[in-house]
């Protein structure tokens, strides 16, 4: 990891003079290596926020790529034909934190997708200083569980993974409202509702480690759904839109189904999704 670390700001400084974030963007959407990924990422995001990059855009947003870049391994499947996690023995946990990588995996390019796909839209500079801090974190989420393998003896690529979680890029890449709609308040606050019982599960299991590791990824999944609502409703009131029927609008049109309960209520609701939003649509 140290050595792609070094790599990735290499990279960087190589083209600083006229790399934009929405370029370091692309160029973190488009990585094969998941440890490149990870470098470029916390790079591009470190020379964010001390001031280095350029204008978010010059002209035009550099094009994104339709699909990120992945490397050789894990063998990805239709979701249907995934094996169900669970936390029991070494193979269990096993499954379950490659499949988290792989959930991590796509979130870093979700998330910077998002920023360079929309970089050109008139928002706040702390739009992006947010995104980019949503970025970061995922990168670091799949470090800490790709870490978290190898003291299991297990690296990420050793099991199948699913192909379905970039369709959401895809459904909502002509609209940033649609996007904020569906990643955050629908993808990641399904993690607020899950992740708790994982925590209970690994620390039944006796393994703290492992809990100390989904301990911080349910912190950051707060953190990120509260920028989505955030964001959401910023835009909403630009727009002179009601946030909740809007948001009812778009699930219906961009989500597949309903949103399943149980749902972590308080933690929602600290996040700033209130119930008005989600409780309607899982009837």
């Amino acid at each position: 990891m140290t050595q792609a670390r070094e790599q990735g700001n290499r990279l960087l400084r190589e083209r600083q003079g006229g790399e934009t974030l929405a370029a370091g963007a692309a160029r973190i959407v488009r990585a094969g290596d998941p440890a490149e990924k990870v470098a470029v990422a916390r790079a591009v995001g470190a020379a964010w926020r001390a001031g280095r990059l350029g204008r978010i855009v010059q002209s035009a947003p550099p094009a994104m790529p339709e699909r990120p870049g992945r490397p050789a391994r894990p063998e990805l499947l239709p979701p249907r034909d995934m094996p169900r996690r669970s936390m029991k023995g070494d193979r269990g946990r096993i499954a379950l934190l490659h499949s988290l990588a792989h959930i991590e995996l796509n979130a870093i390019d979700l998330a910077w997708d998002l920023i360079g796909r929309f970089a050109d839209r008139p928002m706040p500079r702390s739009f992006f200083d947010d995104w980019v801090r949503v970025g970061v974190e995922e990168a670091g989420h799949f470090s800490i569980i790709a870490r978290r393998l190898g003291d299991l003896g297990a690296a990420y690529g050793d099991l199948p993974a699913h192909d379905g979680l970039w369709e959401a890029a895809q459904a909502t890449g002509h609209s940033l409202l649609a996007r904020l709609a569906i990643i955050p308040l629908v993808l990641e606050a399904r993690g607020l509702d899950i992740t708790p019982s994982l925590i209970a599960q690994a620390r039944n299991a006796d393994d703290p480690e492992t809990a100390k590791v989904l301990e911080i990824i349910y912190r950051d999944e707060l953190g990120h759904v509260s920028i989505g609502m955030r964001w959401f409703r910023f835009l909403c009131d630009r727009q002179r839109l009601a946030p909740e029927p809007t948001f009812h609008d778009l699930v219906r049109k961009h989500f597949r189904g309903r949103l399943k309960p149980p749902f972590n209520d308080p933690a929602r609701s600290r996040a700033g999704l209130v119930s008005g939003f989600y409780k309607p649509m899982s009837l």
